[in-house]
């Protein structure tokens, strides 16, 4: 279902029950009802925001994370998927650690840039990533699609790195995507 679509269903249910609340005034909504209403259509809602937050500490931050997957599959940085075993080691705490898993990404993925860059003569002593990225795309090693889609990769890992609050969907998207750039920058330090 496109986007569009499920703004005029989620539009539509909201006013079904504003009308129910019309014509029946009587009808008592307690907490617990509106709690599962919210938990029932915040899944379908997702397309929808890029963020929310709930009582508790709860926050959802998905579509980054998507969108930086659309953009690395259209930049020819995915390889095909790889076996689903844990390979490297940031895919086997993902269970126990969200944050730890994706910085664990993120380091293994800035060994094959300072490998990348090493192999073309690039000195990588006292550079962030960001720096590395811009110098690997400056001398054509890095296409630009290449270089904008792991800059937005880098700072979501980074947030996660820093303690940000880590969807369960993030850390699942990393355990698909992740291995895919490694295994594409592997081809590129193998040619």
């Amino acid at each position: 279902m496109d986007v569009a679509r499920l703004r005029q269903w989620v539009t539509l249910g909201a006013l079904s029950i504003a009308l129910v609340h019309v014509v029946f005034p009587g009808l008592a909504i307690d907490a617990v009802a509106l709690v599962l209403v919210i938990v029932a259509v915040v899944p379908w809602l997702a397309p929808l925001f890029k963020s929310l937050q709930l009582p508790g500490g709860w926050k959802v931050e998905f579509q980054d994370l998507q969108k930086v997957a659309a953009k690395a599959d259209d930049a020819g940085l995915l390889s095909p998927p790889v076996s689903p075993e844990p390979e490297y080691a940031f895919q086997s705490v993902a269970d126990r650690d969200p944050n730890l898993a994706l910085a664990g990404l993120r380091i293994e993925l800035e060994k094959r840039l300072v490998r990348l860059a090493e192999a073309h003569d690039i000195g990588t002593h006292m550079q962030g990533m960001a720096r590395l990225l811009r110098e690997l795309a400056r001398r054509g090693i890095l296409s630009e699609d290449e270089e904008s889609v792991l800059s937005d990769l880098v700072h979501l890992l980074n947030a996660a790195v820093h303690g940000a609050s880590v969807d369960p969907r993030a850390t699942e998207w990393a355990m698909d995507v992740g291995p895919q750039l490694i295994q594409s920058f592997e081809e590129k330090l193998a040619q």
